[in-house]
């Protein structure tokens, strides 16, 4: 496939994705009356991110931002400089993998594909691919929480893996107030809780690893200024968090920048809580 034609099908793609979403907006989160909190957000600091990459998990460790990117024939892994967003290592999947999420267990990073049924276990430090491993569904989003590694496969379910075989030991429905919360897509395991993009919204899911439910709801609408708009700019996806220093940052698919944020209760939301990172 010469180089014209691979433009034009990634641009189809993200232009299938977001065809109804208007550059920058995306759907907004079903409204419903609720007692769960909402948060807003402070932007604390803004790092340049590499706008070709489409982004499908992060992950932050030891001062370093790990990124896995999709699209058939342009998926990789990439260790990045924060600061500046400069590419230090980069190890490109095979043209026939879409990549997806992924996580560090232990020296290891731990990548998904989207529909191949088939997930790579890479040495953190070199890249090196360690291991190949199976599951039945759809590969999203993953992070590990200390124990279990936690999957999601874009519908409600979360399925929790031991990290040493892989095997599924449990799973949970993601909930609120017993309506099942669908397109779970990248997680990140922050403070006792699953964070998770949803899927063609603005919102990230704060999760019960215990029950599924959710905790509450991150609002991140406008976080891109409209000059950092472009068609080519697709949908929120990505979070990491730096637990050693209290951290948190969000980015999504050709989006030019990084953000780290500060999260703020919502005040006219009168059961917000006062947890923030």
């Amino acid at each position: 496939m010469n180089r014209f034609l691979k433009i034009f099908f990634i641009g189809l793609f993200a232009l299938l994705e977001v065809l109804h979403l208007g550059g920058c907006s995306t759907l907004a989160f079903p409204t419903t009356v609720s007692d769960i909190p909402v948060y807003t957000y402070q932007v604390k600091n803004t790092y340049p991110h590499d706008q070709s990459a489409f982004t499908e998990g992060l992950v932050f460790e030891d001062g370093v931002l790990y990124e896995g990117t999709g699209l058939y024939e342009y998926s990789d892994l990439r260790r990045v400089e924060l600061e500046t967003g400069k590419l230090l290592q980069v190890r490109e999947l095979p043209n026939q993998y879409f990549g997806e999420g992924i996580t560090i267990y232990e020296n290891k990073i731990i990548q998904l594909t989207w529909k191949s049924h088939l997930g790579f276990v890479y040495d953190k430090y070199n890249f090196e691919l360690l291991q190949e491993f199976h599951y039945p569904t759809e590969g999203w989003g993953i992070t590990y929480d200390g124990n279990c590694l936690i999957m999601s496969d874009g519908t409600s379910t979360l399925h929790f893996l031991d990290p040493a075989t892989f095997e599924e030991v449990s799973r949970i429905e993601v909930c609120e107030n017993d309506i099942p919360i669908n397109k779970i897509n990248e997680l990140e395991y922050v403070q006792r809780e699953i964070f998770a993009n949803i899927w063609l919204t603005d919102r990230i899911a704060r999760i019960s690893p215990l029950t599924g439910q959710v905790t509450g709801w991150i609002d991140l609408k406008g976080i891109l200024n409209p000059e950092d708009c472009s068609e080519k700019v697709d949908v929120l996806n990505g979070i990491a968090y730096d637990e050693k220093n209290n951290r948190l940052w969000v980015t999504g698919k050709f989006w030019p920048k990084l953000f780290e944020i500060e999260l703020i209760k919502d005040e006219s939301n009168q059961n917000g809580s006062s947890w923030s990172p």
